[in-house]
């Protein structure tokens, strides 16, 4: 009875001690996974954007971070082109930045594959605009006719000579398309003819309307490119990270990746009250933020359906100049799918 009862008290001894290791192997565990997160939840991400439709979806983050509610803590820097904050990217100065999407696949090609696509966050704000009458109705209406246009050699330029050919018309022949280097000197050509057919981006057009009343919007370049149904969409930028930065911090990216769909959403759904952090960020005035915000195709479009709108998005551009995506179409390790 003594010996059973030595070995009943043996392995009870036995099972204490093991029951205790596991305890300690746990703690450890767990203390470990805890100090991972927190090193996460530590990582201030410098994001950057540019003046316009490509930062209006961030702004609910950019004030939610303002006021300590975001997962993540964001350094926001803010630029007029693209050329002032590309190169802090490449560098190291920028985490996560907001660019033309054919510029992303530019940087990828030009930086050995690392830069990363994130998301689409803005799909096509061109329109063609007519000021002092109606003339415009289809495609067919704008042979011979004389177009005003910003964005040459960028999307805005791809994207009309793409949908004048896929319905009908040669963009050298048929059109005359004069360049302009900027918005404000349509406005001012809109200020000195009766008549002008113009290829604008919002918010601008917003703008070019509140000083014209017979301006209107002639066709939607969005639209018009979801009707051919070619498996693509017409997007006007999205976000890209380093690489090195995404390795590193995914969850921090994951966490960055809900937060800006929930400020794209917000800005969506609550456009008045979205307008005014528009303006609070110096991004344009409240009063044109309201109406050119429905106008903007915010969007946050991530994984497989980016990976697919944008392949064939890019394919239409490099057709057409494979300069235009950095002389290459990027592999499919341009596109973050998450880990």
């Amino acid at each position: 009875m003594k010996k059973i009862l030595a070995l009943l008290l043996a392995l009870s001894l036995t099972a204490a001690l093991c029951a205790g290791c596991g305890s300690t192997s746990e703690e450890t565990k767990n203390t470990t996974d805890d100090t991972a997160a927190a090193q996460e939840e530590d990582v201030t991400i410098r994001l950057g954007g540019l003046k316009g439709p490509t930062s209006m979806g961030m702004v609910k983050l950019l004030a939610d971070n303002d006021a300590g509610t975001t997962t993540n803590s964001y350094a926001f820097t803010m630029a007029g082109s693209a050329d002032e904050l590309t190169p802090k990217l490449l560098q190291g100065e920028l985490d996560i930045l907001a660019v033309p999407v054919n510029l992303g696949s530019v940087l990828y090609n030009n930086a050995e594959g690392s830069v990363q696509l994130l998301a689409v966050n803005t799909l096509g704000v061109i329109y063609l605009v007519e000021k002092g009458g109606q003339t415009v109705t289809d495609w067919a209406s704008l042979k011979g006719q004389t177009i005003y246009a910003t964005g040459k050699g960028s999307t805005p330029e791809y994207a009309l000579n793409y949908l004048l050919e896929k319905n009908g018309l040669d963009p050298a022949t048929d059109v005359t398309i004069e360049w302009k280097s900027e918005p404000a000197e349509i406005v001012a050509q809109m200020a000195a003819q009766d008549h002008v057919i113009a290829l604008m981006p919002q918010p601008f057009v917003t703008v070019a309307q509140s000083k014209f009343s017979d301006l209107t919007v002639a066709l939607d370049l969005t639209a018009e490119w979801d009707k051919l149904d070619n498996g693509s969409q017409l997007i006007t930028a999205g976000l890209v990270v380093r690489k090195e930065f995404a390795e590193a911090h995914p969850q921090a990216v994951a966490d960055f990746l809900k937060e800006y769909a929930a400020s794209t959403a917000y800005v969506n759904e609550n456009v008045t009250e979205a307008a005014q952090l528009v303006e609070q960020y110096d991004i344009v005035e409240a009063a044109v933020a309201e109406k050119a915000i429905p106008a903007c195709n915010i969007v946050c479009i991530t994984g497989q359906e980016m990976m697919t709108s944008v392949q064939g998005y890019l394919q239409v551009l490099f057709d057409q100049n494979p300069q235009a995506v950095g002389g290459s179409l990027p592999g499919d390790d341009f596109y973050y799918l998450g880990q």
